[in-house]
């Protein structure tokens, strides 16, 4: 496969990492095994970036996919040959992981699709981004390795926007706004994210507010860069974290919520075989409405 870029100044390996969705560390051995190359010739993991560098990367062959199919209910929102967008609900873990070995929104895609796209290895076959255990709403993933490749370009170069609606504690002031802000590992608890200038990477979310209630806001936050947790985190560094957060926000339930009030409401995309844009949109979920609802009333 190719990838062009228009960055400069960014370590190829950061870039890899991003572009196809796999960890630093996998970007590192595509590099180190020779399986990248600029202007034929292997790229060491410390380059950095030239704007309109167009790589080659041999990917190599997918890993058997030994995660088991399950008949688990899907919100299917869109679907064809190539791609696959689901509603998913607050409480499923998107792929397999330590303490998750099945139940897994991929065990489910796995049953529906019978295939998916092997770039991701056996533990995430089709996954092109996440969203947390507790966020409820849209998520994508490829069939096949052609769309997986496309859509990651898509994330890359931001063409693939993803929509939030959230409620946040206290009540925002300006009526939208961005916050461009890094974000790597909390230097002390490493299992949270934090905005930081070591070991960071760009991040930026766009706000607007929906509603003002008293000592809470219901916003809509359009992420311009995907970064782990980064709503929460954002939120929680302008100094509104999201309803329900009891990681990044106020240790105890509010108004019945102890998981973060926080839905992918809309995502927009180029489809990879057609090249026309497509929209989905899925409703709020019900502990979210039942929020907005006693908000209403108060």
């Amino acid at each position: 496969m190719k990838l062009k870029t228009n960055d400069s100044d960014r370590r190829v390996d950061v870039f890899l990492s991003s572009a196809l969705e796999i960890t630093r560390s996998a970007a590192q051995k595509l590099l180190d095994d020779g399986r990248v190359l600029l202007r034929g010739k292997p790229v060491r993991k410390n380059y950095k970036l030239c704007a309109g560098d167009e790589f080659e990367i041999d990917l190599p062959e997918p890993e058997a996919v030994d995660v088991l199919p399950e008949n688990i209910p899907l919100d299917i929102v869109y679907e064809d040959s190539d791609v696959i967008v689901v509603n998913k609900p607050k409480g499923l873990v998107v792929h397999p992981a330590a303490g998750h070995a099945s139940g897994t929104l991929v065990n489910a895609l796995l049953y529906h699709c019978h295939d998916l796209s092997g770039i991701n290895g056996e533990l995430r076959p089709g996954i092109v981004h996440r969203i947390d255990m507790d966020t409820s709403g849209l998520l994508i993933a490829a069939k096949n390795d052609f769309a997986h490749q496309a859509l990651a370009a898509q994330l890359e170069d931001h063409t693939l926007a993803r929509t939030y609606e959230c409620i946040v504690c206290g009540k925002v002031k300006d009526d939208s706004g961005t916050v461009d802000a890094p974000i790597g590992r909390h230097p002390i608890d490493r299992k949270k994210m934090a905005v930081t200038d070591k070991n960071s990477r760009v991040a930026v979310t766009h706000y607007e507010v929906i509603a003002r209630y008293p000592g809470y806001t219901h916003l809509r936050c359009r992420l311009e860069t995907g970064r782990t947790h980064q709503i929460r985190v954002h939120m929680a560094y302008l100094g509104y974290p999201i309803l329900g957060d009891m990681v990044y926000g106020r240790k105890k339930p509010e108004l019945g919520m102890s998981t973060q009030c926080l839905h992918a409401k809309k995502l927009r995309f180029i489809h990879p075989r057609t090249n026309e844009p497509v929209e989905v949109e899925c409703p709020l979920p019900d502990d979210f409405l039942h929020v907005l609802h006693v908000l209403e009333n108060r």
